[in-house]
């Protein structure tokens, strides 16, 4: 199915304030890509920093985000005992995509109102937008007083999420930096290396795999708002404008399945057609195998919206 005409562009959301920088996401922004692309020095150049790159990519952005924040606490597609949930949600906080609450209310108000005025981050206002501009700039609708009240009041019940609105979200982010840099300086001490090449790959480690990976996970999240709801085919007839997107399958574990799934949302697969890979369902079909994932929610052939 196909629908190439595109609608004509969308006003901003009715609380967006141009006038006013969300400065603290703004910087993040900013400090984040600025040290990511350190990755591009020699000095900072280690091949298991690439590896550590590659398998964040699948650890943090795959099991954090896709699965957890998304496919989990968002629509409820599937229930894992609690310590395997927090211990995913502690990988998502380490993509720094905000709070579990803030994510799952955002991406809830997001199919509420998919592509009309009110979606927080439609592409059809401008592609910039979609991917990333709106959220930088102030937006009264989605703070978090007011959006949590209405798509986040079951997420905040939980007493960990609830303090993770508090310190200890930086806390765990700090942390993991922490973690990189002195799991990797140590080993190369261990190693026999001096202390300078020991602080050059703990460095390398840290760059690599934290800083560029984050801004890699953060981007194919974005995708998945932006390039799947503009380009691609459709297999279901939604009243917004999502795409299943077939680059955006493949770098985002097939989150990029995106009619697919704002056609049945709280399917924990997405992939929906035999060739439609979807690797984030290969996760949780792996955790139903060994007894780690129950109440797996699939798709309804039934259903065409």
């Amino acid at each position: 199915m196909t629908d190439k005409a595109l609608p004509p562009p969308l006003a901003l959301p009715h609380g967006v304030d141009t006038r006013r920088i969300v400065w603290p996401y703004a910087m993040t922004l900013v400090l984040y890509h600025l040290v990511a692309l350190l990755a591009l020095m020699p000095f900072f150049f280690s091949w298991t920093g690439v590896a550590l790159m590659f398998v964040g990519l699948y650890v943090f952005g795959t099991l954090g985000i896709n699965l957890c924040f998304h496919r989990l606490l968002t629509h409820r597609g599937l229930v894992c005992p609690k310590w395997l949930e927090r211990f995913f949600v502690v990988l998502g906080v380490c993509c720094m995509q905000d709070t579990p609450a803030h994510w799952v209310a955002i991406h809830r108000r997001h199919h509420e109102h998919s592509d009309d005025v009110e979606d927080p981050h439609s592409p059809l206002v401008s592609f910039l937008w979609g991917h990333m501009g709106w959220m930088v700039i102030e937006n009264c609708d989605v703070s978090r007083l007011e959006i949590y009240s209405r798509y986040a009041k079951d997420i905040l019940r939980d007493p960990f999420y609830k303090k993770l609105e508090g310190p200890l979200y930086a806390m765990i982010v700090i942390g993991s930096w922490a973690l990189f840099f002195l799991a990797g300086a140590g080993f190369s001490l261990l190693s026999g290396n001096s202390l300078s090449d020991a602080l050059q790959f703990g460095a390398s480690v840290l760059i690599w795999g934290v800083f560029l990976r984050t801004v890699l996970v953060w981007h194919i999240t974005w995708s998945v708002n932006s390039l799947a709801h503009l380009f691609g085919y459709r297999n279901y007839p939604t009243t917004d404008r999502s795409r299943n997107n077939w680059f955006v399958a493949l770098i985002a574990m097939g989150e990029g399945w995106h009619n697919n799934h704002h056609a049945q949302p709280r399917s924990a697969k997405h992939g929906h057609l035999w060739f439609e890979l979807d690797l984030t369902y290969a996760s949780v079909w792996l955790l139903e195998k060994i007894g780690l994932a129950k109440q797996v929610v699939r798709p309804d052939p039934k259903r065409s919206s």
